[in-house]
């Protein structure tokens, strides 16, 4: 799975899955470790330096002969993983992720939704497959039980603090446990699958490994894709992310959001939707950020300031270790973050450099179409940086219930604001830095937890099984009852 030297070789000769020497590799895992010492502003923020470099050490002596790409990144993953920051993790190369994009590779065939001791099948690449359907309960793999599978690859995840929703979450969106599988476990020409079938009697079935070659589907939809326009696709584009809906008969409005990323109209959109939530009048207001991994902090802001009801800070502390880096040359846009970071940052008696505007100012509501009825914000694994900013900023409020469960992203702060990449200098492979720490609420118990909802509510085997949204169903139940529970006058 490899790329490696950056000696002219021509793209058409790249060969992923030429090893990469052992020296390389203990040299590129040395610079990742000496810039991680250097510039993360949270390394040992829950992990104590003792043990993170014990981590360092016992993976640096898992580097024992050459290896792939595929085999690398897992080690640098694991390291990641202990300390225990969302916003840090691994990265194939940029060679090696463009052949991706074309590579029609063969897959561990099942998506998994995961919880507790729940494994639920909810897509099958064998589509042909009438035993393993959505909704059947999955106990066991090649004679392992799934909770081995589990605990195996959390080992690789990286995750805010100890919330531990966050790598449910990961391993079940889709494809994700599939492609963990093969990257840590390999693949076999085809998998025993422990399963419960309909009366519970635990039964076993052998399933071929999912090989793309002789599947149309892909293709097919490739071509449908191609066939719309620019515009088509570009509309199509931030409709997926954003929506807005209202239902005049219980009047409430719908709106969904799965990014805060920048360049897909989302200001003028939140501000839009907010205009016609007013005019048509709507009572109640559920917004959907389940699936809202973050993005930029200014437009997650911007929606809080419609709905909040008291002024408020985005933090208490908000710093960066250092401006300066001894491998900026492997920094993606370093010489512009360190510019940046001249104007925005002073240096202070602690020996961090503070972005003291955040540290300092007072957000106040939005007056113009600002929403004063009552808001449920459906939550869950994947909402996540900005998004957990925007549900704890609202957490508490007495018009606001959330929905669903505990945020992927910390409560009590992140590291995060500035998050370049690293490419490693011999084999090309990636790893996101972020540059400051931010702490919302210093007073606040650091329990490495995300925020949690006020209405708890998961999938269940049989809401899998027959396309049932729970979340958003809670949400409707809490409407209809205060609905109901409202004097006559």
């Amino acid at each position: 799975m490899t790329v490696f030297f950056g000696c002219g070789v021509s793209k058409t000769h790249y060969q992923p899955y030429r090893k990469i020497p052992k020296q390389a590799l203990q040299a590129d895992f040395l610079t990742f470790r000496h810039i991680l010492e250097e510039g993360h502003p949270g390394l040992y923020w829950y992990t104590p330096k003792d043990s993170i470099d014990y981590y360092f050490d016992v993976t640096y002596a898992m580097i024992t002969d050459s290896m792939t790409e595929q085999k690398f990144r897992p080690l640098l993953s694991y390291l990641l993983s202990k300390i225990q920051c969302g916003h840090t993790s691994a990265r194939y190369s940029k060679k090696y992720s463009s052949y991706l994009d074309t590579a029609r590779q063969q897959q561990f065939p099942l998506s998994i939704k995961l919880w507790d001791d729940t494994a639920v099948v909810y897509a099958n690449l064998n589509w042909r497959d009438s035993v393993l359907k959505k909704g059947t309960i999955v106990t066991g793999i090649d004679d392992r039980p799934i909770s081995f599978y589990r605990d195996s690859l959390f080992q690789f995840l990286s995750m805010d603090g100890h919330g531990i929703i966050n790598k449910y979450q990961t391993l079940s969106n889709l494809g994700s446990f599939s492609g963990w599988y093969r990257n840590i476990f390999g693949l076999t020409p085809r998998f025993k699958i422990n399963y419960l079938d309909s009366s519970e009697k635990e039964r076993t079935v052998f399933i071929p490994v999912f090989d793309p070659q002789k599947d149309t589907t892909r293709d097919t939809l490739l071509i449908n894709y191609k066939k719309t326009d620019r515009k088509e696709r570009r509309q199509n584009s931030r409709a997926a992310v954003r929506n807005l809906e209202l239902d005049k008969g219980t009047s409430t409005a719908y709106l969904t959001l799965n990014t805060f990323i920048r360049g897909r109209g989302l200001t003028t959109f939140i501000r839009k939707s907010l205009r016609r939530v007013r005019s048509h009048q709507m009572n109640n207001l559920v917004i959907d950020v389940r699936n809202n991994g973050g993005g930029n902090v200014g437009i997650s802001n911007l929606l809080t300031r419609y709905l909040v009801d008291h002024r408020y800070k985005l933090a208490d502390s908000l710093y960066a270790v250092n401006k300066k880096s001894s491998y900026g040359r492997y920094i993606a846009n370093n010489f512009w973050n360190r510019l940046s970071m001249t104007f925005i940052t002073r240096k202070r008696s602690d020996g961090k450099y503070h972005f003291g505007y955040f540290e300092r100012h007072y957000f106040s509501p939005r007056k113009r179409y600002h929403f004063n009825g009552d808001v449920y914000v459906l939550t869950g694994g994947n909402s996540f940086s900005a998004t957990s900013l925007f549900a704890r900023a609202l957490k508490g409020q007495r018009n606001v219930t959330l929905v669903g469960e505990e945020t992927g992203g910390g409560s009590y702060g992140n590291n995060a604001w500035l998050i370049p990449d690293v490419t490693l200098p011999k084999t090309g492979l990636r790893f996101t830095l972020p540059k400051f720490r931010m702490v919302v609420d210093k007073n606040a118990v650091k329990n490495g937890r995300g925020v949690l909802p006020d209405a708890f509510a998961r999938p269940t085997v049989e809401s899998i099984r027959n396309n049932v949204d729970l979340k958003m169903n809670v949400a409707k139940q809490l409407i209809a009852q205060k609905r109901l529970s409202k004097p006559v006058r």
